[in-house]
Order: structure tokens, then C-alpha cells, then sequence
């Protein structure tokens, strides 16, 4: 199973249309939601999301999705829960 590259950062950019926080558009948030998405066609997502970040924000992307996969929160949500 792929993990989501959703790492609680929802705001999308108006001029590209991309999420700051995991750099997908609409479109691909709706296809990772779907049943019959495969795990390649994940892969291959993450893959260009990544190809999309640069500097910090993908940093701070790949930091938070790390965390995300081996500890099923993103970095946000942990922050959040420490209030």
C-alpha cells in the first residue's frame, strides 16, 4: 500500500493549481482516492509531485512524508497535537 503524499499543508497555489504542501493538483487528489488506483500509478505520482517541489518545499515535503510512512502522522498534525 502507497501512503498519501497529503501531509496536511492543504492550500493550493491559484497561478499552478498545485497544493503547497504535497505539490499534487485536483485531479490527482481525486485518483488517489479511488479504489482502483494502482500502487504504480502512485508511484509514478510521487515521483513527478517531487519533480514539481524544489529548495525548502521539498524538504520539507520529503521530511514530512517520511515521517508520515513510518509513523502514520504527518510532522503538522503531530505539531498539532502536542497543543
Amino acid at each position: 500500500m502507497i501512503i498519501s503524499p497529503c501531509i496536511s499543508i492543504c492550500k493550493t497555489d491559484p497561478k499552478t493549481g498545485y497544493c503547497y504542501g504535497c505539490g499534487r493538483n485536483n485531479e490527482e487528489k481525486k485518483i488517489w482516492k479511488l479504489e482502483d488506483t494502482s500502487d504504480e500509478w502512485k508511484k509514478e505520482n510521487i515521483k513527478e509531485i517531487k519533480s514539481r517541489l524544489n529548495g525548502w518545499q521539498l524538504e520539507s515535503f520529503e521530511e514530512s512524508y517520511t515521517y508520515k510512512i513510518e509513523n502514520g502522522i504527518s510532522l503538522y498534525k503531530k505539531e498539532l497535537n502536542k497543543k
